[in-house]
Order: structure tokens, then C-alpha cells, then sequence
């Protein structure tokens, strides 16, 4: 393998790597602790703000984890058409991120 291609290898698997160790699931005690002080909004505020975006939806999976020092509050549901949208939020602002098909 040349050099060149080697790093640009290991360059690609090390951003691979460091992106699976920033982000980490919270509990539900961290995240009502979170919410308590202020930090981050309630769950129940995301969930309205999916099924307004996704009406008659159902809710599959809720999940707050930090990634790169930002709350995110990653919301899973499946619409009645029977896609399954997975939707991400800055748990702190309340901005939406993301939403898109999930795989």
C-alpha cells in the first residue's frame, strides 16, 4: 500500500473510530437531573414537537445522548404510512437537526 494511501486508510478509520466514542446514551435519572437544572428541555416537548411534524404517528424510541459536548434528544416513530423517521433535536434550544427515513 503507498504511504499516501495508508494515511488517508487510517485518517478515514480513526474519524470512524472517534465518532463512535463521542456520543453516549443518558438515562432517564441523568436526563430528568439535566431537565431540572435547566439544561435541557422535557422529553415530553420533543415528542409533541415530532407527532406535530408526524401526526398520528407512534412512538417507537426516545433517546438522549451528547455528542461533541451538544444534548440531543433522537426520536423515533413510525408514521401511518409505515415509514419509521428518525428525528434529532438540540435538547437545549429545542432546534430540529434532522429528520429523515430511517434505514
Amino acid at each position: 500500500m503507498l504511504k499516501s494511501s495508508r494515511s488517508a486508510y487510517l485518517l478515514a478509520l480513526w474519524l470512524a473510530c472517534a465518532g463512535q466514542v463521542v456520543a453516549h446514551d443518558l438515562s432517564h435519572d441523568e436526563a430528568l437531573r439535566l431537565h431540572k437544572k435547566g439544561q435541557i428541555l422535557s422529553s415530553q416537548t420533543f415528542i409533541e414537537r415530532a407527532l406535530e411534524r408526524h401526526p398520528k404517528a407512534r412512538l417507537l424510541e426516545l433517546e438522549l445522548e451528547k455528542k461533541r459536548g451538544r444534548y440531543i434528544y433522537e426520536v423515533e416513530l413510525l408514521t401511518v404510512q409505515g415509514q419509521v423517521r428518525e428525528l434529532k433535536f438540540d435538547a437545549s434550544t429545542g432546534e430540529l437537526l434532522k429528520d429523515e427515513e430511517d434505514d
